[in-house]
């Protein structure tokens, strides 16, 4: 049951963001969302930049025959990063670039999301999944209402960030309170150690960056092209809809891999690994396809009542595509890379990640340019080159044997398939069409809860 709180600590926050978005979407004028957009991907950026290498090194290492020292090693990197993101935010400050207020707000947020997504991976690697899912929920909910509270005060960029990290405080807060302090025990760091974090961090967040640095392109040619007050449909829909994707593969990424890591260093090649490795792709793309058909149907009447008025047309028009993209990302930076993480093969991880990147930038300007401006012909074509992407990945992805459960996977290929033929030319899905997407979508879902609910450690039912 441990495993099924954490997956619905991860389906609040998922609800709880996607809300968010929408929230301040209509509290702030379309040019004050199109800088909270992008403040908001810039911070996860430098978070990643900054922060990612240890989270990667915990969730293939940790907890290890020795926590203390695996401990030790994390305390001390995180100890180190923060206090250089803290001073590259004050060079940004001295600069003066942006507002000092944006520049301090950003470099704390960094930390903050920095320290929280470890503390909280070190807990699902300990299987605590109890606590992990109750500070899950509890930093989403207080986010999202120092976020609100803020802009609602201020209708400002500068409300609301001073509104996160009022809730970013909070949280720290409770987190303490409730987990205990982690330096309890440390002692000086192993050298070899932080080598092995090093190597195997630096290149996995090396691959996370660039993987960042995709959307973050796109957001800012979007902007570049159309302006701030034109875009903000547009990167609401980036916004919005890469986000239920990113989470539900992070919830059943969060759920099942430890075990999987743990199976592969026990067992490398079995017959029980391969049949677990096979589960865990097939979990991930049946919910990836069964996300992005239940966005397809839902886009119109959703838009209609949530979206606002100013920014609903160009929304209507980014969002289909923007689905598409975010679908075949989510495969190209989870499931393709997965033999190379576990293998700790570090050129293809690093390799998958920058060509992600560049295929999809490229093949977006290429896309504007030939379409003659048009917001479609770029996103579309930012899809194509995620397209190839993932073609160019699929030999890593079939390096390592593993067995597919494929009625589960055909059913949720359909549901994907007929919700974006309705969806062509228009997001617009009649009640026969969104009936039958729904039946499909009930054998992989049905299956992915069965999984959850197995016993840690029981080999995956795959017929």
């Amino acid at each position: 049951m441990g495993q099924i709180a954490a997956l619905g600590a991860y389906i609040y926050q998922a609800v709880l963001a996607l809300v968010l978005l929408l929230l301040v979407s209509r509290i702030l004028p379309a040019r004050d969302f199109t800088h909270y957009s992008l403040f908001v991907t810039i911070s996860q950026f430098a978070s990643i930049a900054v922060f990612e290498w240890i989270r990667f090194s915990c969730s293939r290492f940790y907890p290890g025959p020795d926590e203390t020292a695996q401990r030790s090693v994390i305390a001390y990197a995180f100890a180190v990063c923060a206090a250089l993101c803290l001073l590259a935010g004050a060079g940004v400050l001295a600069s003066g670039a942006v507002a000092p207020g944006i520049a301090v707000g950003g470099a704390f947020f960094a930390v903050f999301q920095g320290g929280s997504e470890l503390h909280l991976t070190m807990l699902r690697f300990r299987q605590d999944f109890r606590l992990f899912s109750i500070l899950q929920a509890a930093r989403a909910s207080l986010l999202a209402i120092g976020t609100v509270g803020g802009a609602m005060l201020a209708p400002t960029l500068s409300g609301a960030v001073a509104g996160m990290l009022a809730g970013s405080l909070a949280y720290v807060v409770l987190a303490r309170l409730a987990g205990g302090p982690l330096a309890r025990g440390l002692h000086r760091p192993q050298r070899h150690l932080l080598k092995k974090y090093l190597a195997y961090g630096g290149v996995s967040a090396g691959a996370s960056v660039a993987s960042l640095l995709a959307p973050l392109g796109l957001k800012a040619l979007i902007t570049a092209v159309i302006g701030s007050q034109g875009a903000a449909g547009a990167l609401l829909a980036l916004d919005l809809l890469q986000r239920p994707f990113i989470l539900v593969v992070s919830a059943l990424h969060a759920i099942r891999y430890p075990e999987l890591v743990a199976s592969y260093d026990r067992e490398p090649g079995s017959p029980a690994f391969r049949e677990r490795l096979g589960g865990y792709y097939a979990q991930l793309a049946n919910c990836s396809l069964v996300t992005a058909a239940v966005i397809l149907c839902l886009l119109a009447p959703a838009a209609t009542w949530l979206v606002k008025a100013e920014l609903r047309e160009t929304f209507l028009l980014a969002a289909p595509a923007v689905t598409i993209l975010a679908l075949l990302r989510a495969w190209v930076q989870n499931l393709l890379p997965t033999p190379a993480h576990l293998t700790q093969r570090l050129r293809p991880i690093i390799g998958l990640a920058v060509t992600d990147a560049i295929l999809l930038n490229l093949s977006s300007l290429a896309g504007w340019a030939l379409s003659g401006g048009s917001l479609t012909g770029l996103l579309y074509s930012g899809a194509a080159g995620a397209a190839v992407a993932m073609i160019v990945g699929t030999p890593l992805f079939l390096s390592m044997p593993f067995r597919w459960p494929g009625l589960t996977l055909g059913s949720a290929l359909a549901a994907f398939a007929i919700a974006g033929f309705a969806n062509a030319g228009t997001p617009q899905t009649s009640l026969p069409v969104s009936l039958a997407v729904i039946l499909l979508c009930i054998p992989p879902t049905a299956a992915t809860v069965a999984a959850l609910l197995r016993r840690p450690g029981a080999s995956p039912d795959i017929s």
